[in-house]
């Protein structure tokens, strides 16, 4: 992760470009390159606090923090009205995670070892959760895409509240499962006997400071996006559910890659799928009650985005049959990436 602390060097060249008024593209590319290793900062900050807090508030700041930085992203679009874009990176997050970073750390993993377990019983929990998790975005969207436009009353319009409230119930009951009552089932040990880096008081400075410089590089993005997308010819959908995902989660990526190098699939399967979890179920919720300080979001997706969640989450369900991964699955899960972006980047 040391060589991400190099881009910090972008932090003072977008504050200089934001002053001196670079071009919306070149202001999009510097905010990028300095929110990613903001991200893996803010990572490591809490992966330090957990060794003074224990395993069970560390586990807590962990799945808190693991997608904070999207999470401020989103929220900077939300306050500018992308709403578009907000839910295209809540649906990219899902995509990239599960097919992305899977299939990348399947890759990698799989070019080292000719195969890789991991723990089958957790991962089929996680899965079946998830599924359970994207039907909860489904039913929704299929009422509105379906029903006359007329026929959707008001009321109909809380649906969206309503659906945050029981996912985000679901995200603590979640919590409670792998926390408390079936911790065994989360109980392989990946970490060898170390000691923390950094004291408690620097780790939450560093998590503070990461926290306010992610603020301040999301406010310099997202007012970029839409000049930027003009003046580059891309769609706002595309940057939304295709680059965003990867600018925000770019450092919890490559430590998955790492962990699977390292023949710790269980890490790399948790940040993957773990992550796309906390995406649905935490975020999602969290970012439709900000959406009421402004103006009320939706959680009604689009027609293309729930085709590529499902089939993401299938392709979830179908890895966790035998418990092993190898390179070819993670080239296959590489290749559907690839076709939706491509297919995303042609809509």
């Amino acid at each position: 992760m040391k060589f991400l602390r190099l881009l910090l060097v972008f932090i003072p060249i977008s504050l200089i470009g934001e002053f001196v008024h670079f071009s919306p593209t070149l202001m999009f590319i510097l905010a990028a390159l300095a929110i990613i290793p903001l991200a893996g900062l803010m990572g490591e900050a809490t992966e330090e606090i957990s060794f003074y807090s224990g395993p069970r508030i560390g586990g807590f700041l962990n799945a808190t923090f693991g997608n904070a930085t999207e999470l401020i992203i989103s929220f900077f679009a939300l306050k500018a009205g992308l709403f578009e874009v907000v839910k295209a990176s809540i649906s990219g997050s899902v995509i990239g995670n599960i097919l992305l970073v899977l299939g990348a750390s399947m890759l990698a993993g799989g070019m080292k070892y000719k195969t890789q377990a991991f723990n089958k019983q957790a991962l089929e929990v996680n899965s079946s959760m998830l599924l359970f998790a994207v039907i909860g975005l489904i039913i929704p969207a299929v009422f509105t895409h379906t029903v006359s436009p007329e026929l959707l009353t008001t009321q109909y319009e809380g649906v969206s509240v309503i659906v945050a409230i029981i996912m985000f119930s679901i995200y603590l009951m979640s919590l409670f499962f792998s926390f408390y009552t079936h911790k065994d089932l989360y109980s392989v040990d990946h970490r060898e006997e170390s000691k923390p880096k950094w004291s408690l008081k620097t780790a939450v400075l560093v998590l503070v400071a990461a926290t306010v410089f992610i603020g301040l590089e999301s406010e310099f993005l997202v007012s970029a996006v839409e000049p930027m997308t003009k003046e580059a010819g891309l769609s706002e959908f595309f940057v939304g559910i295709i680059l965003i995902p990867i600018i925000g989660n770019a450092a919890e990526h490559s430590t998955a890659v790492l962990m699977a190098l390292k023949n710790e699939m269980d890490v790399a399967i948790e940040i993957a799928i773990g992550s796309s979890l906390q995406i649905i179920l935490f975020v999602t919720p969290v970012l439709i009650f900000l959406s009421l300080l402004f103006k009320p979001m939706s959680i009604i997706f689009n027609e293309f985005e729930l085709v590529a969640l499902l089939l993401s989450v299938f392709i979830a369900n179908r890895v966790s049959n035998d418990g092993e991964s190898n390179w070819l699955e993670g080239f296959q899960l590489l290749a559907v990436y690839l076709i939706i972006a491509v297919s995303f980047f042609v809509l």
